[in-house]
Order: structure tokens, then C-alpha cells, then sequence
């Protein structure tokens, strides 16, 4: 294959395949391709609902067209697959958008083609439930007529800085010729450079230990805050007295959620428990992270009791409903749990959170947000957004009796009841 002769496939058009879709589109002929009609019309008008492209940055990737029709991608020859890879009720792995990709993919394949994957899996994912679909599908032979890649994605939903050109990339292939074709493809786009694994399955598992590893360091600091609530001390004093060392990692206490770090930990687990090892550290670590909402939920309804405050039949506001700050992702947030818990109590709870998709929330977890502010028994920042800034948090307490709950400690202008 001839890298200036390719017509690349990005589909799934996200968080992760539409950067990824633009920086290609730049130099290559690319489609990107989406099953949802409403979010293709959106981007041919430049319109980027997760904010992660405006209009001139869309308008830049001259070679990029935008299509939700399958007959588009008969023309490529290289198709990246940037799907959802879930967790399901359970927490096991939900692989069916993925395969379902899959399957699309492998009716389009002719020889020579080139599939790569940067959707999160677990090891060996992608040769032993991926591979014997794109075979079924085409009637093709693996390493043979057509060869597969495997390059996790790095987004960082929000983040403007560390932008996909400006993270280094993991890329593999399924053979040596085919792993430098790969490389060479990413290298042509990546401005931080590339790292070139020895095999796709060491690619996989690359990606899913990162996200654990966060998630482990998180869920250190939330058992700190579980067990400094105890002893009456403040996590946030303590943190700022040990981050004074050198060495010591300066995580905080907080909701764990999202679609990489609350699910790629599962997705290890999966694969460990199906060769016969029953991870320890790596699931206590979830355990710890699943219950955040929950132990601040109690937390607040505990400070509202001590101080008076109407509990039954109260009022309650929730700032921010996304899995992270500065950003419109709400998939996997954790701010829900906070919510069922409070409702669980008698609370009405109104949830406000500028930056989140309407129509999204709604379907996604039955929440009709508000747009104007009133005054309430008990009030939490739950997630920090940059214009959270610009409120007047003691304009929204009902009387001296209500509760302000600072999540993420960044209330400053204002004393609050309590933080994590």
C-alpha cells in the first residue's frame, strides 16, 4: 500500500474519531462516516457538539467529507474504527457496537485493505473477536488479502492543550511490514511522534493499564477522604501538607466516571478472569470509585441534618452533570449517582450544567436540566467548570440553615459546609 495513495475510513465520528477524521482530512482523502444522520448533517455544516472542533478547524480539513451512507466507503482502502466500547449492567465488556463496525467493515473489504482499531479493548480483542468477522464478512484471508492495525486513541475530552497531535501514539500492526505502514500513517500526523509496539495485542494492553492506573491512584485519594471523614480531618488540608514531598503524586478525591477510566479497568478484569486470574487490586479500586457518589450523596443529607436544613421535600441544586470539567461528555458520569441518592431522600434536585447537550441528558437518563437559578436547601459543585467561576454561590442559598458542598474543592470566595 502506498501511503500517498490512500482513502481512509474514520468511522465513528465522537470524542476520538473526529479529531482524528480532521488532522487525516488535511493531508488524505478521508470519509467520515457516522450512523447518526443528525450528528453527520451537524459537522457538514461545521457544527461539533462535543466541542472538540469549532467550524474554521472543520473547515481545514479540506479532504474530509462527512457521510452516514456505507456505499461512501467503497472507494477506501484503509477504514479506522473509533466505535464505543461500553460496559454493560454487569461490567463486563459491551463489544456489540464494535462488532456490529466490524461486520460493515468486512462487507467493504478488497485485497490489500488495512483496518485499524483505536476503539478501547482488552488484549487480543481485535485478532480473536474482530479478525473472524472481517474474514466471515469478505471471504478474505487474514495477513493474506487484508491486514489489521491496532492504535489506541489518548483524547482528552475538554482538553485544549494536550490535543491529539500533541500526544505521542502507540500504533502495531498484524505483521512487521504492516506495523511500519501503520506507524508511518500516524507519524504523518502526530507532531509529538509515535511508539511502535511489538505486536497489536501489547498495544491493547498498553492502553487499557493507563486508565487503570489513574483509576487506582484516584481511588487511593477516595479512600483517604472516606477515612479522614471519620477521624473528622480535612482530606484536602492533608493532601496540600503531603504534596509538599517531591515525589508524592498529587491526585484528588473525586466522582470517577466517564467513558475510559471508569470502563477500561472492567475490560482488564475481563480479559484476567478469562485466564484464570482474579485481579485484586484493580477491582477494590473500582469498588472504591463506584461508591463516590453515593458516600457524598450521605454526606451532604448528614451536614444538612446537623445544620437544620430541609431535608423531606427540600430542594436540592447539583452544578455540573458531565464526567469531567470543560467538557459536554456525559457518558458513564458519576454526578448521576449523586443525584439518585439525593432523590432517594425525599429531595427535589434540579441539575444545572451549561455545557451539556439537552436532548442528550434527557434520553440518556430521563434529567430535564434548568436554565435559571433559584435559591435552595443545599447546593453542590460537583463538577468544575471554568464559568462556574462567575456564580455567586451565596445567592443560592435559601437561608443561613443551607448546605454549600464543594466536590472539587474549588469554591474559594465563599465558606462551604463541606468538601471531599
Amino acid at each position: 500500500m502506498n501511503i500517498n495513495n490512500l482513502r481512509i475510513a474514520v468511522v465513528g465520528l465522537g470524542y476520538v474519531g473526529l479529531p482524528l477524521a480532521i488532522e487525516f482530512g488535511k493531508k488524505f482523502e478521508v470519509i467520515g462516516f457516522d450512523i447518526n444522520e443528525q450528528r453527520i448533517e451537524e459537522l457538514k455544516n461545521g457544527f461539533d457538539r462535543t466541542k472538540e472542533a469549532n467550524e474554521e478547524e472543520i473547515k481545514l480539513a479540506n479532504k474530509l467529507s462527512f457521510s452516514c451512507n456505507s456505499n461512501s466507503l467503497d472507494d477506501c482502502n484503509v477504514f479506522i474504527i473509533t466505535v464505543p466500547t461500553p460496559i454493560d449492567k454487569y461490567h463486563s465488556p459491551d463489544i456489540r457496537i464494535l462488532l456490529s463496525a466490524t461486520k460493515m467493515i468486512g462487507k467493504k473489504l478488497k485485497q490489500n485493505d488495512l483496518v485499524i482499531y483505536e476503539s478501547t479493548v482488552y488484549p487480543g480483542c481485535t485478532e480473536e473477536d474482530c479478525v473472524p468477522v472481517l474474514e466471515n464478512e469478505s471471504g478474505l484471508v487474514f495477513n493474506k488479502d487484508f491486514f489489521c492495525g491496532y492504535s489506541p486513541e489518548r483524547i482528552n475530552p475538554g482538553d485544549k492543550i494536550n490535543t491529539l497531535v500533541n500526544i505521542k501514539k502507540v500504533t502495531s500492526g498484524s505483521n512487521p511490514a504492516t506495523a511500519i505502514f501503520v506507524d508511518e500513517l500516524y507519524a504523518s500526523i502526530i507532531k509529538a511522534g509515535t511508539f511502535k509496539a511489538s505486536c497489536i495485542k501489547v498495544a491493547e494492553a498498553s492502553k487499557a493499564i493507563e486508565n487503570s492506573q489513574r483509576d487506582l491512584n484516584i481511588s487511593f485519594v477516595n479512600e483517604l477522604a472516606l477515612i479522614f471523614d471519620r477521624l473528622n480531618i480535612d482530606t484536602t488540608e492533608v493532601l496540600e501538607a503531603a504534596g509538599t514531598k517531591w515525589n508524592f503524586l498529587k491526585y484528588r478525591p473525586g466522582l470517577v466516571g466517564g467513558h475510559c477510566i471508569g470502563v477500561d479497568p472492567y475490560y482488564l478484569a475481563f480479559k484476567a478472569e478469562a485466564a484464570g486470574y482474579h485481579p485484586q487490586v484493580i477491582l477494590s479500586g473500582r469498588r472504591v470509585n463506584d461508591n463516590m457518589g453515593y458516600f457524598i450523596a450521605n454526606k451532604v443529607i448528614k451536614l444538612m441534618i446537623n445544620k437544620g436544613a430541609k431535608v423531606k421535600s427540600g430542594n436540592a441544586l447539583i452544578l455540573g452533570f458531565t464526567f469531567k470539567e470543560n467538557c459536554s461528555d456525559i457518558r458513564n458520569t458519576k454526578v448521576i449517582d449523586i443525584y439518585n441518592e439525593l432523590k432517594n431522600f425525599g429531595l427535589t434536585v434540579d441539575v444545572y450544567d451549561p455545557l451539556v447537550n439537552l436532548d442528550e441528558i434527557q434520553h440518556e437518563y430521563k434529567i430535564n436540566t434548568i436554565q435559571n437559578l433559584r435559591k435552595y436547601d443545599c447546593v453542590i459543585l460537583a463538577v468544575e467548570h471554568s464559568n462556574f467561576n462567575n456564580i455567586d454561590f451565596s445567592s443560592l442559598l435559601l437561608n443561613e440553615n443551607s448546605v454549600l458542598f464543594d466536590v472539587k474543592s474549588f469554591i474559594k470566595n465563599i465558606k462551604v459546609d463541606g468538601r471531599l
